[in-house]
């Protein structure tokens, strides 16, 4: 199932080699043209290799879980139904301003509060915030947490090895204004080389790592608002309709204000994503079960008189 799942999508499939080609690829720079020239016969090569690679497995093991973990699908009906009648309703709408147990005109099947249909997975996902071709799966109420590690562990990842080329070509070109000269017998890659490779890993990093900060700036505000972006967009066009009503209205009365939504604390919707062990365990690709206050876990049919 999340093999048919992630091999769907051609762009998503281009976007995973390209991740774990990038991946290898900066190991391999940091490694073979940073660390052993820079750091010869010396504890700070295998300390500084030890980390960095520490990091990438991190970043490849919270990347492999976002992919392949369920990101929430909402199950098809073992059988077909007639949804005809209930599309002729208008939608209930709960104090959120949000659909509430609605009928997918596609999936054919009921689907929770706050679920969306993914086009490119074909399936409607609980708390869709979007689908994403990096991990070649949609981001949603059961897997939004490793997609977010993955995000950090990646800026992490770029700006260490920015940080590690940076030292690295200061330490050499403080040795060629010293004339310190290579050791006899070593056979050193050519400085064209090394300077073209210094170059396209820092390209990578500061274009992944600005990518990541702004894609991770994005998914904690959407967790402390308690708004996915679909639904803030939602609310925006919703906030607009109602706006332009209002003024093409000529009536004088006024509609009571509609009462301000009452969110949850910033850290209890935190740990509804991340869980709620201890704060250094969200940086863990680690299995951990949400609170049962939030609707993880749905019934099969809502309360519906079919």
């Amino acid at each position: 199932m999340a093999f048919l799942r992630c091999s769907r999508d051609p762009c998503g499939v281009i976007c995973l080699i390209l991740t774990y080609f990038s991946v290898f690829y900066a190991d391999y720079v940091v490694i073979q043209y940073v660390l052993i020239p820079t750091y010869p016969d010396s504890v700070w090569c295998s300390l500084h290799g030890s980390v960095f690679n520490l990091i990438l497995l991190l970043l490849l093991a919270c990347h492999s879980k976002a992919v392949f973990s369920d990101p929430g699908m909402v199950p098809l009906p073992e059988t077909a139904m007639d949804f005809s009648d209930l599309r002729s309703q208008s939608s209930r709408m709960n104090e959120r301003g949000c659909e509430g147990w609605t009928v997918c005109s596609c999936c054919e099947t009921y689907r929770p509060p706050r679920a969306h249909h993914c086009r490119v997975c074909q399936r409607c996902i609980r708390r869709m915030d979007h689908h994403c071709p990096w991990i070649n799966n949609c981001v949603g109420e059961l897997n939004q947490k490793y997609f977010i590690q993955f995000l950090f562990y990646t800026g992490v990842a770029s700006l260490y090895s920015m940080v590690l080329v940076v030292s690295a070509w200061v330490w050499r070109i403080r040795n060629e204004r010293d004339g310190v000269a290579e050791k006899e017998g070593e056979e050193t890659p050519s400085k064209h080389l090394i300077v073209a490779h210094y170059i396209i890993l820092l390209v990578e990093s500061v274009l992944f790592g600005v990518f990541v900060m702004v894609i991770v700036y994005d998914q904690l505000v959407s967790i402390i608002t308690d708004e996915t972006p679909i639904e803030q967009m939602r609310n925006r066009l919703m906030i607009k309709d109602r706006g332009s009503s209002s003024s093409s209205s000529s009536s004088t009365s006024s509609q009571p204000p509609h009462p301000p939504h009452t969110r949850k604390p910033k850290l209890a919707l935190l740990r509804e994503v991340f869980g709620r062990g201890s704060v250094f365990c969200w940086l863990l690709p680690l299995h951990a079960n949400p609170p049962s206050v939030g609707g993880i876990t749905y019934s099969a049919l809502p309360d519906y008189d079919v």
